[in-house]
């Protein structure tokens, strides 16, 4: 366990450590990333100082680990670079405008936005419960399922849901993230999702499934407190209920409070960072300037 780790328990671990003959050619991929690590100057991670300083610190007793984190376009946090809602790329089509249009319709933070990114896949069991837990909590939301997945979804659910919800295959994520509808983001913890929700202040529920996931939602829940982690039964599945009580905690909860007070917090810190002068902003300078010796020796 690295320094500066909270105390973790099993369901907390991420499943290369629980169970590690699970995915064994990703696992062998993931590990042939670092086989050189030892040989790098700099380690950039995509955190920052305020959200997790002290594991940092610990990785940077192996590694010289430098967080330059959110790496969040501008746009959406310190605007510093006004056009700057670049970021990185979609493996599919993004419906945005429509999404966005159909936001616009809704009050302020009534609605539910969940996405389970673009590797993750749910069972036809754990489809349908999300469909009914999402249709008995009786609040909006606006569902992402790859096209692949659509077929998982009921039937009825896609004919009867049409007023309160909307299901595309995929969208713009921080642009629907950013809008002031979103009001929570039902997340499996990936950390891209994660650093997005955190950067950008949406409450969480989260429905981790693999990898570093489970160790996210620990986080998120816990050490963070901006979201709850939804807990599955013996089978593996969220069921509806469990769903429902999450979605009304945050959404409508006195501890739901706290979190939008917490998620505000880490919005604010988030934005702190990269700003000029904040700690991110200063460990790029100083890898800029790194690079700049170099080059001055070189020439």
């Amino acid at each position: 366990m690295l320094p500066g780790l909270p105390p973790l328990n099993f369901r907390d671990l991420p499943t290369f450590l629980r169970f590690p003959d699970s995915y064994p050619a990703y696992l062998a991929m993931k590990l042939s990333q670092y086989s050189n690590l030892n040989e790098a100057d700099w380690v950039l991670d995509n955190s920052f100082e305020d959200l997790e300083g002290k594991e940092a610190k610990g990785v940077s007793e192996l590694w010289q680990a430098k967080l330059i984190g959110p790496m969040v376009p501008s746009a959406y946090l310190d605007e510093r670079i006004k056009g700057d809602r670049g970021y990185g790329s979609s493996l599919w089509k993004p419906l945005s405008e429509e999404c966005m249009e159909w936001l616009e319709t809704k009050p302020s933070q009534s609605v539910v936005y969940i996405s389970f990114g673009s590797m993750v896949s749910l069972t036809k069991e754990e489809t349908e419960e999300t469909a009914r837990g999402l249709e008995e909590s009786n609040l909006h939301y606006l569902w992402i399922v790859r096209e692949t997945e659509q077929k998982k979804l009921p039937k009825w659910f896609l004919e009867s849901n049409k007023e309160k919800g909307m299901v595309v295959t995929w969208c713009n994520q921080l642009e629907m993230l950013a809008h002031p509808a979103v009001g929570c983001f039902v997340t499996h913890c990936g950390w891209n999702s994660t650093l997005e929700g955190l950067s950008l202040g949406v409450p969480m529920v989260g429905v981790p499934k693999w990898a570093d996931q489970l160790t996210d939602a620990k986080f998120v829940e816990e050490i963070w407190g901006i979201g709850v982690r939804a807990k599955e039964d013996e089978e593996g599945v969220v069921r509806r209920e469990e769903l429902i009580k999450c979605l009304k905690e945050v959404m409508e909860g006195e501890r739901g409070k706290e979190i939008k007070s917490n998620a505000n917090k880490w919005k604010e810190l988030a934005k702190k960072a990269i700003s000029e002068g904040g700690s991110s902003d200063e460990c790029i300078n100083k890898f800029v300037q790194h690079l700049m010796a170099i080059v001055e020796q070189i020439n």
